[in-house]
């Protein structure tokens, strides 16, 4: 067998990208995305876009991702390989200079169709191989115009908040006792529930939208219920973070939090608003089912080892 040649693509030939044949089963390619580079209009870098050739022929690729601000690659988005080549898409792994989370997109009970299912669970295979695991499996939303709009619950009041050491103390609260597998990472790490706690607000201030957005929801009594931050990504629209502090759980304040961080967004205009959650956290997925959020896609996201 030909020698596996691993680099990353140039300017000149990033179109070696598209020469590898993908089924578009699972991955970005399943929901209608694109691979371009940016100087084709796209979202990637031609170095931050690796490809495992045999002579001429690429047997693997793997596109990871930021925004223009990042210096360095924040998701691995696009992991494909040919049929039988899944030690070759592993050798690409270990050898590309990066460590950011893999999210590997399926499609709703994505299990339950035998091609789907094999297309997702060799590239979990080859992830593992290079040394990733599951950290967790997610479902993705998405709220349209032609979804339901819930009312307002009017159990809580809502306040923007400008300091960021009150909204970092609400996210210590709210982490303090989790369902959230990033989370519970963060906590796991060195930097126990403060990196979790910042993490949170470093996304928060990443997001391209207004900081006055953000806003704590207090009880009739003048108590702390929570945070929601309506949000928007790169992407578009999105429900940046709920988060209900453990003394005021039990009285499914995260619904009213996410029907205020819908309605807040569609009052900005909003046609298309993304969320998800983790398939283990049951009362946020019951909250989004409740809101009317219809899970559009799942999500896999693997990681390397801390330390």
């Amino acid at each position: 067998m030909t020698d596996l040649v691993i680099r990353a693509l140039t300017p000149s030939d990033a179109d070696l990208f598209h020469s590898l044949h993908d089924n578009a089963l699972v991955g970005r390619g399943a929901f209608g995305h694109r691979y371009a580079t940016v100087a084709d209009g796209g979202e990637y870098r031609p170095d931050w876009t690796w490809a495992a050739l045999r002579g001429n022929t690429v047997v693997a690729r793997a596109a990871w991702w930021g925004s223009p601000d990042d210096t360095a690659p924040i998701a691995l988005d696009w992991f494909d390989f040919a049929p039988g080549e899944e030690e070759a898409g592993a050798e690409l792994l270990r050898r590309a200079p990066f460590r950011s989370e893999y999210s590997l997109l399926v499609p709703p009970g994505w299990r339950e169709a035998p091609e789907v299912r094999a297309a997702a669970e060799g590239r979990i295979a080859a992830a593992r191989a290079a040394g990733m695991e599951v950290l967790v499996e997610r479902y993705r939303y998405t709220w349209t115009p032609d979804c339901p709009l819930p009312e307002r619950p009017g159990r809580l009041t809502f306040r923007p908040e400008p300091d960021d050491a009150v909204i970092l103390d609400v996210l210590r609260r709210v982490h303090s006792v989790t369902l959230d597998a990033h989370a519970r990472r963060d906590i796991e790490g060195p930097g126990g529930l403060e990196a979790a706690a910042r993490s949170e607000l470093d996304f928060f201030h990443w997001c391209p939208s207004p900081r006055e957005w953000w806003q704590l929801a207090y009880t009739p009594d003048g108590e702390v219920a929570g945070i929601q931050v309506p949000a928007h990504n790169p992407s578009g629209p999105c429900i940046g973070f709920i988060g209900v502090v453990p003394e005021a759980r039990g009285h499914g304040y995260g619904y009213d939090l996410l029907v205020e961080c819908t309605r807040f967004l569609v009052e900005q205009g909003a046609e298309s608003i993304a969320g998800a959650t983790d398939r283990a956290n049951a009362p946020m997925a019951a909250a989004f089912a409740r809101a009317g959020h219809p899970v559009t896609q799942e999500r896999i996201d693997l990681v390397f080892a801390q330390g």
